[in-house]
């Protein structure tokens, strides 16, 4: 079996090449940092959607080093760098807990093909692998192809799923899925809900109707509201962050695609940006793909030409 790190590796290998090579070139016999020298480091994280914010933060750390003489070389810069990002992550860094003998009541939201389906049936595999009983909840009535998506997945992991004919009212779903999961003590209901663009308000609105439909049944809940990004959209995701956060009360992010792209450094600007917690990276196709976020693996993989 994969170690954890192993995936991570593997996952982040297209950003990881990006960014040794890059910083290998700009380093590469040069006898003497410059101006010019720093500001192409800093384009280079920025290219790989680090953000502005972090890059300059990062950069600023290692001219200050280089000129009291405490680093030398393209590695040193590459472990200065690794040591950083992972002080950025570790501030926002949660331990994802739940109240054990009681229902947790996971929302998965965001827009079209950032991932939520195939996440939810991951979370599914992954909860139902550590004993849990898991119960996966069709909320996207609009599209068709979605609930036979998820019921594949249930499939797969053993997990019922609770789904209504197409066009049904998605919150009336998820009501229904929430009951059964009470009366079934399960651990965990995960609800797929509909994809939606982040600038359509109806949509949005919606979803906050789910919200209070599922809490007339179960006032504690949701426990969680998870909102998928597709990594490789790089910053385009930040808008979504924003929407989803003032709208929907998203409580964490799970960045999926990240092996498409050799924009993994949007990882931390989404933390720098609205100081929200990642809690799972989506890392390859496969089940155990998705993983918990965990920011020294992350910045291990990142910059493995450092250790």
């Amino acid at each position: 079996m994969k170690s954890i790190f192993s995936v991570f590796q593997r996952g982040l290998q297209k950003t990881a090449t990006s960014l040794s090579r890059s910083i290998g070139v700009i380093f590469s016999g040069t006898s003497a940092w410059d101006a010019e020298t720093y500001e192409k480091l800093k384009s280079t994280l920025i290219s790989a959607d680090f953000g502005v914010s972090a890059s300059t933060r990062i950069v600023t750390d290692i001219k200050d080093r280089y000129e009291r003489g405490v680093i030398k070389t393209s590695d040193d810069i590459m472990d200065i760098a690794r040591t950083d990002i992972i002080a950025i992550l570790n501030k926002n860094r949660i331990e994802v807990t739940f109240k054990p003998g009681a229902l947790s009541v996971i929302l998965i939201v965001g827009v079209n093909g950032s991932g939520k389906t195939t996440t939810a049936g991951k979370l599914a595999y992954l909860w139902k692998n550590d004993g849990k009983t898991v119960m996966l909840s069709a909320c996207d009535t609009f599209r068709a192809a979605a609930v036979e998506q998820l019921k594949l997945w249930g499939k797969k992991t053993d997990c019922p799923v609770v789904a209504s004919n197409p066009g049904a009212d998605p919150s009336s779903v998820a009501f229904d899925a929430v009951q059964s999961a009470l009366a079934k003590k399960y651990d965990f209901i995960i609800i797929d809900t509909a994809g939606r663009q982040h600038t359509k308000k109806g949509l949005m609105d919606e979803l906050a109707k789910m919200k209070r439909v599922i809490t007339k049944v179960y006032p504690e809940a949701p426990h969680a509201v998870w909102l998928t990004i597709d990594a490789s959209i790089g910053t385009n995701g930040l808008m979504q962050a924003k929407e989803f956060l003032n709208t929907s009360g998203v409580t964490g992010l799970i960045l999926t695609k990240l092996d498409g792209t050799g924009k993994g450094g949007i990882v931390v600007a989404i933390q720098e940006e609205f100081n929200l917690p990642v809690i799972f990276v989506g890392l390859g196709e496969n089940p155990e793909d998705l993983q918990p976020f965990d920011p020294e693996m992350f910045a291990d993989a990142l910059f493995s030409h450092a250790k």
